[in-house]
């Protein structure tokens, strides 16, 4: 089916770039970070961004679950069945807060063990469990305002929600200048700094969240039927949420090994995978904003009925990802010489990090591809499964493994091991591929 191509593109920028400005100012978070503590001290930096792995793996049950109700949430708004859309709200808001309570009592109860995963020196574990005893709080809240959040970009509230999340994010880089450096008579704080920071603008994100949806337009969850589920409607969400959450987790798990594993490999080269680490995802927020937007427009279409449309959007959209994976590759080695000039390292970690940025910009072309066509379309029709198998094939049996024998039995340098850790979205985008020209994802999921 030809499709409409104004309508087209401008469903896809209304779409995607509250969504991109979203992502973007999210990552701008960790990017102040790194650079404010990267003024004041490398260990500070490190420590920190190894600290915030924890909120990395919280996150990946987050996305699941928001994910699963979104893929559903988007094709009950196509159909217009806003009252399956409260009960959705709901099931997200029961398990995201579920969530959030277990990583809130872990950060405020174990810290040290917690850091003990990704790092033997003991400053830096301990730097980490004063920031993670304090950030644990904004954890508790941030389960409640992304189920806020998702529900907005699926009912045609994107802008408010990007709204809300750009002015928590100012709010964030601004209380971190204040509390890591001791400005306005506050004491300086360092990587505590960073925590308070976090957690105070958490608080305002949920606040406006609750406030703004709180309008007629808005879907509300149902507190009335809050514990009454629809049975159906639970085991349609878990067909969805758990492969989602299988796909999440070897993602989100994987990620932090090669976090850890860069970790072991001594001060610089953790130093250097920090901030590299930043760039990538201040980048990647181009594709996760088209993915996203990918995922609600498929969704929208086929949940309407219009089944030969939604496969039209896919197409279009995969082969989007490739123009924006080649872009992003330009953009990583276009900032790479300054990105070497913003922060304070030594003479290796710099060196290192140059190294990892080069190798990185070959990654973001199936980083990009991946995320559009997997996360996006593919889910967008609800076939969640594949992500997962590819993920275990990929990344568990092929990247962590060569990264880990490379790491601590053959003693690669520290840039070989990262290149491994960067093997698996280049290598399966064949694979990716012949599972989308199958179409398995052409399909309407609504009762």
């Amino acid at each position: 089916m030809k499709l409409n191509k104004k309508d087209f593109y401008g469903n896809l920028i209304k779409l995607a770039l509250p969504i991109v400005l979203q992502s973007l100012m999210l990552a701008s978070v960790a990017a102040a970070d790194a650079l404010m503590l990267g003024k004041v001290a490398q260990s500070e930096m490190t420590a920190v961004s190894q600290a915030t792995q924890i909120q990395f793996v919280q996150n990946m049950f987050l996305t699941a679950i928001t994910a699963a109700g979104s893929i559903l949430g988007a094709q009950y708004w196509g159909k217009g069945d806003k009252h399956t859309l409260e009960d959705i709200f709901n099931m997200m808001l029961r398990f995201c807060g579920g969530v959030s309570i277990l990583f809130f009592v872990a950060c405020e109860w174990m810290p040290e063990l917690l850091m003990h995963i990704f790092t033997h020196d003991q400053a830096l574990i301990a730097l980490g469990s004063a920031y993670l005893r304090i950030a644990g709080w904004s954890y508790l809240l941030t389960g409640i305002s992304q189920c806020y959040l998702a529900m907005m970009k699926i009912s045609e509230h994107a802008k408010p929600g990007a709204l809300i999340s750009s002015c928590a994010v100012i709010l964030n880089i601004c209380l971190n200048a204040v509390f890591i450096f001791g400005l306005l008579g506050v004491p300086p704080m360092q990587a505590k700094g960073a925590a308070l920071a976090t957690t105070v603008s958490r608080i305002v994100e949920l606040v406006l969240c609750i406030v703004l949806s709180s309008k007629p337009s808005y879907i509300h969850p149902a507190f009335a039927r809050f514990t009454r589920l629809p049975k159906l409607l639970k085991s349609d969400f878990s067909k969805q949420c758990f492969p989602l959450l299988g796909g999440s987790l070897c993602w989100g798990i994987g990620f932090t090994s090669y976090t850890a594993i860069m970790g072991h490999m001594g001060t610089d080269a953790a130093a250097a995978n920090s901030v590299a680490a930043v760039i990538r995802d201040l980048i990647c927020c181009m594709c996760n904003g088209l993915g996203s937007a990918a995922g609600i427009m498929v969704g929208n279409e086929l949940g309407a009925g219009r089944l030969e449309m939604g496969k039209a959007y896919g197409i279009k959209l995969k082969n989007i990802s490739y123009v924006i994976g080649f872009v992003s590759t330009a953009l990583v080695l276009a900032v790479t010489p300054l990105t070497a000039r913003m922060v304070i390292l030594t003479e290796q970690a710099q060196k290192y990090l140059i190294g990892m940025m080069v190798i990185m910009s070959i990654y973001m072309i199936g980083r990009c591809v991946n995320t559009v066509t997997i996360n996006g379309v593919l889910d967008g029709g609800g076939d969640t499964l594949f992500d997962m198998y590819s993920l275990i094939v990929c990344m568990w049996g092929i990247a962590i493994p060569l990264a880990v024998v490379g790491a601590f039995f053959l003693h690669w340098s520290p840039l070989a091991v990262y290149a491994c850790t960067c093997l698996d979205e280049v290598g399966k985008i064949p694979w990716v591929m012949f599972r989308f020209r199958k179409y398995k994802w052409v399909q309407d999921l609504t009762r």
